[in-house]
């Protein structure tokens, strides 16, 4: 998983360097500054004398030897206990050495730490007592320079106050900064053009190393000023994926490249000193990549989580990226839930509710004993409150999980020492009984344990991480009895990760998490409220002047773990599992779908060819067009048997036109003003046509005669729609109207009655109106570009979004009514969740789409062009132009089997496509 891929990656950077050193030797917030190769000269002057050949680094707060044999232990004397720094025969000390002019550097101290002996990852050895090292340079001219730097540093470290010792640490940091340059020589073409240039950091777990960035105009480049693990990272841009802002340590400094589309081991994590450093470098790559999507939203997951095309495991990867959690800062790593709270019985039983963790509450409130110890504590708090007195995510909890795969982490973390071997990661069970009953204990999981690398579990490294007091050595994680391996246990836990009841209750956990929940009122109605300093925005490092407690809060900050960046501000949408399948698909508007002339009857369709024919909606082709009217085409409906279409227009007519001898049959004209839209009642016999003078008029095709008028609203009709004997009209007074027809005695002998059922005022004209299958929802969407999602039931708003700049062109549910997609004369196109009202996607083109049709996956619209565009909602992306009208496609129909199109223009033509398997 992440934290393991990213451990591979930092090994390939050490065997490139072939060193036992790392980063992870240094402290906490330590830098290293330089190396030179050296002899540690052991028992100087005597018969004793041996000479160690290695490698001297110089650090921020301590000197580290590595020697070259690795059966000779490295060795840390922390600066803080040097006792006198010198060249090596000074003060009368060996005065002949002295006059030698050697190389030698005199460390005298009162302790020392040995690391790595033969190689084996265990706790640091310590040695105290005074003693004396000598370490002698292969290049003595160098040696008064190191010791000037080893007593400025050791005068850092000696300071009382840490606010101190950090501010001139990173004054020495910064001046070595500012005396060095990225070396251009390490360009890979000499033909490439810088960009720009500044200092930064690369971020990796527990350790930043400071150096240059370089940009040019093909690679981004980063040169570390220690030349550790290797002199220049460097990436080609055009191998660039994605790229976030991150922030670090609650700052907003970060910046993450990746190379690859679906992972959360990115590339390269830098740091800068200043944000406008960070803001133009990710401006300079984000605008090279203008054919990518340099920034996923996180509603744009959403609808692919929702419509199955990404599993729980990849949903929740994505939320944890653009939450700015990331595997190179542990203290943002990526948080995944508990799922399963079966951890003794010998079977798993997935289809048992009882079975899994209640998703809809924080692991502090999932024991309701210990939840009222808690807030009875909440209450008698002063400001600000707080429910948890530790995180969900921390350092120390990814660390406590990832012992056995990172004990070199751990070490670091913890001063070179493992945990207390009853405190470690034992078993699974325990664990969980501790997040339930535990005192202080709340935390989550991590991406590891549903992925499928079972390192982590193992002590595959034989590391000696303790005794238990039962008298046990810490070794594997002690698995549930319903676990067979650990491989089996990571396959079962990622089977309940994609089990139905998860799927149906994930989104409340995100909603605690990521969503509505995680702050304010909410998060109180929750029992989900952690201290301030953990959330986005809780402290402004900058405000604070006194150094000690910057120092302190930062700390604090990066170890006891921090919030997500919070994602969404209104409930989470539900992911539609086969349980909550919306109704058996009809048609979704009023205009009664037809077959065209020789094609199979509806009986013999299946969902399999619908998905075939829109897996195929790229290669439509013009099959035939022809102009019947005088001005735009307004609408189109076609009869059952596909030989009849009829169109609207704003040249005020209403044509029938037959399929079979491609001749006009009849033209119809109502009124001297435009029609706005039609449609076919059922059984073919009456199509009923809106105007704009404010009528519905309806005409016998079978008698050839006007049939009635319906004369019902203040303003234009705007479109109008038809379902089980209901008309639904829009208008431009406002109103949307629901009208129960009452059926005439005989077909074709009297005029259509209606009866008034509901009136849904709105405050603006209303252009748009389209119903679900089951007629059970209506959109509207109005000029003033907000669309309202209203429940015919109780005729109330669900939801009302404003999500356009401009009037709403077109409006439509999904086949399976869980999402609405909206165009407007802004040239968005939207998904909207019917359950929650979020705005869950959006795309821009350049010009409006003024009509469309989809199949919740992929739309087919009509653009201001001309153009017919088709989109890839779930992969966010505009994926074909086809050439159409001459002027706006004003108007679309596809017939049940999804294969044959029709479109009507401002050019005054109709034209027919097919799809070309």
């Amino acid at each position: 998983m992440a934290f393991i891929r990213k451990k591979q990656q930092e090994q390939q950077l050490q065997l490139y360097s072939k060193e036992r050193f790392s980063l992870l030797l240094l402290n906490l917030e330590e830098y290293f500054f330089e190396q030179h190769t050296a002899h540690h000269i052991q028992h100087k002057g005597s018969q004793k004398e041996r000479r160690v050949r290695g490698s001297l680094k110089i650090c921020s707060k301590s000197v580290i030897f590595e020697p070259d044999a690795i059966s000779q232990p490295i060795i840390k004397i922390p600066l803080r206990d040097c006792i006198k720094i010198g060249k090596h025969g000074e003060n009368g000390t060996n005065r002949h050495f002295a006059k030698a002019k050697s190389g030698g550097i005199s460390l005298i101290f009162s302790q020392v730490y040995f690391i790595k002996e033969h190689n084996i990852v265990a706790p640091y050895k310590i040695e105290r007592g005074r003693m004396e090292y000598v370490f002698e340079l292969d290049v003595s001219g160098k040696v008064e320079d190191v010791v000037e730097t080893l007593l400025q540093l050791h005068r850092a470290s000696c300071l009382d106050k840490l606010g101190d010792q950090t501010a001139m640490i990173t004054a020495i940091l910064q001046s070595r900064l500012a005396r060095t340059s990225f070396d251009k020589n390490r360009f890979q073409s000499v033909s490439e053009k810088l960009h720009m240039e500044c200092k930064a950091e690369m971020v990796t777990p527990l350790v930043t190393n400071p150096g240059h960035v370089c940009i040019t105009d093909t690679t981004l480049y980063f040169q570390p000023l220690n030349g550790y693990p290797k002199p220049v990272v460097q990436i080609t841009l055009q191998d660039v994926c994605r790229i976030y802002k991150r922030r670090h340590g609650l700052m907003p400094l970060g910046l993450e490249v990746f190379c690859t589309e679906d992972d959360l081991c990115s590339d390269i994590y830098l740091k800068f000193y200043d944000p406008q450093d960070r803001d133009e470098l990710y401006f300079y790559i984000a605008t090279y990549l203008e054919h990518h999507v340099a920034e996923r939203t996180a509603e744009s997951y959403t609808l692919q989580w929702q419509r199955g095309h990404l599993s729980n495991y990849q949903y929740l990867l994505h939320l944890n990226n653009l939450a700015d959690r990331s595997c190179n800062d542990l203290s943002q790593y990526p948080v995944f839930p508990w799922i399963i709270s079966d951890y003794c019985s010998s079977e798993l039983d997935l289809s048992n509710p009882g079975t899994f963790r209640d998703l809809g509450k924080p692991v502090g409130a999932l024991n309701k004993e210990r939840l009222e110890r808690l807030l009875e504590r909440y209450q008698e708090m002063l400001e600000p409150k707080f429910m948890y007195g530790s995180h969900y995510s921390s350092p120390g909890y990814v660390l406590f999980y990832l012992v056995r795969i990172a004990p070199e982490y751990m070490l670091c973390l913890q001063n070179g020492r493992f945990d207390n071997a009853d405190r470690m990661f034992n078993s699974i069970a325990e664990t969980w009984k501790n997040c339930l009953d535990g005192a202080t204990d709340f935390k989550e999981l991590i991406p590891e344990f549903y992925g499928d690398d079972v390192s982590f579990l193992v002590n595959s490294l034989k590391l000696d991480l303790g005794k238990r007091q039962g008298g046990q050595m810490v070794d594997d994680v002690e698995l549930p009895p319903w676990a067979r391996s650990p491989a089996d246990f990571l396959q079962k836990s990622r089977e309940a990760l994609e089990s139905n009841y998860v799927s149906e209750h994930l989104h409340e956990w995100i909603d605690l998490v990521f969503g509505y929940k995680q702050k304010g009122s909410e998060a109180v109605g929750a029992h989900n409220v952690f201290h301030p300093l953990t959330y986005e925005g809780g402290v402004d490092l900058n405000s604070i002047e006194d150094p000690d407690e910057k120092v302190a809060m930062l700390t604090q900050i990066l170890e006891f773990g921090q919030t997500p960046k919070q994602l969404f501000v209104t409930p989470h949408p539900q992911r539609i599992t086969e349980k909550f399948k919306s109704l058996p698909q009809t048609s979704c508007d009023s205009v009664s779908i037809a077959d065209s002339p020789g094609e199979e009857s509806f009986e013999d369709l299946t969902e399999e060819s619908k998905k075939l024919a829109w897996n195929n909606i790229a290669k439509l082709q013009l099959h035939e067009q022809h102009k019947l009217h005088k001005e735009a085409v307004t609408g189109i409906a076609v009869s059952c048997n596909g030989s009849s279409v009829f169109t609207t227009s704003q040249d005020n007519t209403l044509k029938m036109f037959s399929t079979e001898s491609k001749m006009l049959q009849r033209s119809i004209s109502f009124s001297d003003m435009a029609l706005s839209s039609c449609l076919l009642l059922p059984g073919d016999d009456t199509v009923i046509s809106s105007s704009w003078d404010n009528n519905v008029y309806f005409y016998s095709i079978a008698f050839g005669r006007s049939q009635g008028t319906l004369m019902g609203h203040d303003d234009a009709v705007s479109k109008i729609c038809w379902h089980d004997n209901r008309l639904y009209s829009a208008s431009w007074d406002s109103t949307v109207k629901v009208w129960s027809s009452v059926p005439a005695e005989m077909i074709g002998t009297k005029r259509h009655q209606f009866d008034l059922l509901a009136e849904l005022e709105h405050d603006v004209s209303v252009d748009t109106i389209s119903l679900n299958a089951a007629s059970t929802l209506l959109v509207s969407g109005t000029r003033e570009g907000k669309v309202t999602i209203w429940d015919l039931t109780t005729a109330t708003i669900l939801h009302q979004i404003q999500c356009h700049s401009g009037t709403v062109c077109d409006t439509a549910f999904s086949p399976d009514s869980r999402h609405v997609l909206s165009t407007g004369e802004d040239s968005c196109v939207n998904v909207i969740d019917v359950q929650t009202g979020m705005l869950i996607s959006s795309m821009t083109s350049d010009k409006p789409q003024r009509c469309f049709i989809w199949d919740g996956n992929t739309v087919l619209s009509g653009s201001q062009s001309g153009e017919l565009l088709v989109w890839d909602l779930l992969g966010g992306k505009l994926c074909e132009r086809i050439q159409g009208h001459k002027g706006a496609v004003t108007c679309i129909w596809m017939n049940e089997q999804c294969s044959s199109i029709i479109t009507g223009g401002e050019d005054r033509k109709i034209m027919f496509w097919k799809l070309q398997y």
